[in-house]
């Protein structure tokens, strides 16, 4: 457990996330390190006191990034963390890769769309299941996703 204390904008509300307590980083190089990924969302979720259904949902949502970054980019990683604001605690997944980036993130966010051969609902997913979702990427620079549900 790494513990530390931080304070970061966020960009969708301009809260304050005051507070970070539990840290789990997972090196996404295949599919048995994006299962690694969705286990210890659960762990830790279950741990946070999340109701058994946000529980499969949040790792859900962690499945669809680990699984992206590694069909996608080939490699990358994701970020699981406990965090406070005020009044609210909640879990953030950030998913980092330096890939092939999102020519067209409007797209992308767009049901059934799909660059590869697959329903095209994992991205539009991803932001239904969470309570905030923030996307950056760049053709060429890699996708960064924060994704936040709070309790």
């Amino acid at each position: 457990m790494v513990t530390t204390q931080r304070r970061m904008t966020n960009r969708m509300t301009n809260e304050i996330v005051s507070g970070v307590s539990e840290v789990i980083r997972v090196e996404l190089n295949d599919t048995s390190d994006a299962a690694l990924a969705v286990y210890s969302t659960r762990r830790l979720t279950a741990a946070m006191g999340f109701s058994v259904t946000n529980q499969y949902l949040i790792a859900a949502a962690v499945s669809e990034l680990a699984t992206n970054i590694v069909r996608y980019a080939g490699q990358g990683k994701i970020t699981i963390k406990t965090v406070r604001n005020a009044d609210l605690e909640g879990v953030e997944v950030e998913a980092r890769d330096e890939g092939p980036g999102i020519a067209d993130i409007d797209q992308a966010m767009q049901e059934h769309f799909s660059s590869g051969n697959s329903l095209g609902l994992g991205l539009p997913s991803v932001r239904r299941i969470m309570d905030e979702f923030i996307i950056d990427s760049k053709p060429g620079r890699g996708t960064t996703i924060i994704a936040r549900k709070w309790r």
